[in-house]
């Protein structure tokens, strides 16, 4: 690698004016480019020590071999040139939004004398108009069909259409009304165009009108006595009906807008957008990518859209852009202004905040979070991407062999109270739930997190000596579930016996072959520690620190870096996530039911049983509080007067406190 300090141009040499970077490697390959509005100071901030980067910045610079950079006169044509690198020299290191697949668009060829309506992919071309794109080709196909009957353009390809002219008699199309038949002069080119802008017109969202004429034609046939023309009429309307039901109103002011979401985590990005035009989502479009740049949200919108609209012809860029974070305000300003140029008109960039865009943000956005789990859920269900990975965490950390059982291990408290923390485990790459715990820390020693995870491996671990001594014939293997999927119960003090004629009993007694601790050296520490203390020398520990996804190794300065792309990387992060998920989840639930029990402890008459039964039966606080003293003396132990004093104390706090916390997700509601 090289030493970025031996190519690092005198800072003096360096404009302050806006530009375009390039830095290249020994090959004088381009491997990133960027933009800046003052090149001096950006490029001053790659040249620090290497060690206060970020690992992936610290990897460009060390892999590059020189930096040069383009004076331009305003951000505008920074952003234009920056896009013109990154389509010319495709950098390894800058974010890629690399589609799986090209998506349909319906083209209506205008440019020629009589236009076709045909569905296609690929690149934009001159004289040709275009509508989606659209996710799947056979719906917009459908809805062409359904259209047809109205606005009975010609559809059919060149062929067809000279041969049909040839011979003097159209093609099917034209024999069952879905044609106008102009190869054989039923009608003229004028009329043919008049029913291809009407069916523009109508794909572009001016849908009211057609609608309303064909209803008024119909009931004046039907008036007329011409039931045989209402008849055709009443179907042509009930086309239309179904055309318009593929493309649902959500945005009731007709806006022409692209709604954009993301779904991120330290390696890859999800991005999903909704092209809304007339009021009507025309399409959708997915993309995963790779996040080979440190960048912050916004940044991420920022290459996106200058990824999908610069090159674009002005049509494809809508009035409005929603995103759900802006960039920096003159990056903003910079992409609006060359987004308004390539359009011809005045473009914004907007995050919604109430109303029907909210909510359809909220959409978009659900479908990129869905988008990232399913793109997880295909990595980790392919049986050989799961032993790549076990196979890579065994050569990354000198595993004698490829961990089949790993235990992932993570704390969660709020503010050093409901200390709690959570076991996960994957066998063969997978979550087997059946084998999760829950552990609550009540020592001195455990009132933070160090202290905490030392405990935690202590009392694990602990069980596994017992359990081996009490059952020295128990095996490795079998079953043990114990529900529909998470754990059975929480850890608490003394082991858990084994039930040999069962066989449910093997909580604790299968060593893992490596325990993963959510944190860094600390951390670390703690858990080799407490397997030392235990005489345990035979499970290995490592760390996966968040921030920067390093692994940590006892005893070592330097952390373990797996590449980004790594299936190892990849399935520690699952593990950290699933464990941190955990442990919040059963904090969550703990931190609620301390709260309600600590309203209703000075009720007078009202046990640990009793309060456990209201709880049963309302769920929550604001349940319990909406009710009257003859619903809550009506559950069983709770007679009137002690029902009258639980409203009383609740009447009492709901003037001081929240209004109740919610029993399944232990949120508090207002």
């Amino acid at each position: 690698m090289a030493d970025p300090s031996t190519y690092r141009p005198a800072t003096g040499s360096i404009p302050t004016s806006p530009g375009v970077y390039r830095f290249k490697d020994a090959r004088g390959r381009v491997i990133y480019v960027g933009k800046a509005k003052n090149l001096r100071a950006r490029l001053s901030s790659y040249f620090q020590d290497v060690a206060n980067l970020h690992p992936r910045t610290a990897t460009m610079v060390t892999t590059a071999a020189g930096v040069e950079w383009t004076v331009v006169g305003t951000e505008v044509e920074a952003l234009q040139l920056e896009y013109s690198w990154i389509k010319e020299f495709d950098p390894r290191f800058n974010v890629k939004y690399r589609d799986d697949k090209s998506y349909p668009w319906l083209a209506v060829t205008v440019g020629e004398e009589f236009p076709r309506v045909m569905v296609g992919r690929g690149a934009k071309k001159k004289g040709v108009r275009y509508f989606g794109p659209y996710s799947h080709a056979w719906a917009i196909r459908d809805t062409v069909d359904q259209l047809l009957r109205v606005f009975p353009m010609r559809s059919c390809s060149n062929g067809v259409f000279k041969r049909s002219a040839q011979v003097g008699r159209p093609c099917l199309l034209g024999y069952i009304d879905k044609c106008a038949a102009p190869c054989v002069g039923h009608v003229s080119a004028e009329e043919h165009r008049a029913i291809v802008d009407d069916f523009c017109d109508f794909m572009a969202g001016q849908t009211g009108g057609f609608v309303r004429r064909i209803e008024k034609e119909m009931y004046a046939a039907s008036d007329a006595l011409d039931f045989e023309k209402a008849a055709r009429l009443r179907d042509d309307l009930g086309a239309l009906n179904r055309a318009l039901e593929k493309q649902a109103v959500v945005l009731g002011d007709g806006t022409d807008a692209d709604v954009v979401a993301f779904e991120d985590d330290p390696l890859e990005v999800a991005v999903q957008i909704f092209h809304v035009r007339g009021g009507r989502v025309r399409g959708q479009r997915g993309w995963v990518a790779e996040k080979t740049e440190d960048t912050d949200l916004g940044g991420l919108v920022e290459r996106f859209l200058l990824q999908l609209y610069a090159g674009e012809s002005g049509d494809a860029v809508p009035r409005e852009i929603l995103v759900p974070e802006l960039p920096e305000p003159d990056d903003t300003e910079a992409l609006e202004q060359l987004l308004t140029e390539l359009r011809g008109s005045r473009v914004r960039l907007r995050v919604p905040q109430r109303g029907d865009k909210r909510a359809l943000m909220e959409t978009v956005q659900r479908n990129a979070k869905q988008a990232m789990a399913l793109h997880k859920t295909r990595r980790a269900s392919d049986l050989t991407t799961r032993n790549q990975a076990l196979e890579a965490i065994q050569q990354a950390l000198g595993l004698p062999e490829a961990p089949l059982r790993i235990e992932c291990y993570d704390i969660s408290n709020l503010q050093g109270t409901e200390i709690v923390g959570s076991m996960v485990v994957f066998e063969d790459g997978l979550a087997r739930k059946s084998e999760y715990r829950r552990f609550v820390v009540r020592s001195l020693e455990g009132q933070n997190d160090v202290g905490a995870m030392h405990e935690v491996i202590t009392r694990r671990f602990r069980r596994l000596l017992d359990e081996r001594v009490e059952h020295p014939d128990l095996g490795v293997t079998g079953d043990g579930t114990t529900g529909a999927g998470e754990a059975p119960a929480e850890d608490t003090a003394g082991p858990l016996l084994v039930d040999p004629d069962t066989g449910r009993a093997r909580k604790f007694s299968y060593a893992p072959g490596l325990v993963v601790v959510d944190g860094g050296p600390p951390q670390v520490a703690a858990a080799q520690r407490a397997l030392d203390e235990l005489g345990i020398d035979d499970v290995p520990v490592c760390g996966l620190a968040k921030r920067l996804e390093e692994i940590w190794l006892p005893g070592q300065e330097d952390p373990v870096i797996l590449p980004r792309t790594s299936e190892a990387l990849f399935l520690l992060q699952r593990l950290r996530d699933e464990a941190h998920r955990f442990a919040i989840t059963h904090h969550r639930s703990r931190r609620s039911k301390s709260m309600v029990e600590s309203v209703l402890d000075d009720v007078p008459g009202l046990g640990e049983v009793r309060r456990k039964a209201l709880l049963k039966r309302f769920g929550s606080l604001k349940k319990v509080r909406a009710a009257g003293v003859d619903e809550i003396a009506a559950v069983p132990g709770i007679g009137p007067g002690t029902a009258q004093a639980i409203v009383d104390a609740l009447a009492k706090h709901g003037a001081k406190g929240p209004a109740s916390v919610n029993m399944a997700t232990g949120e508090i509601e207002e």
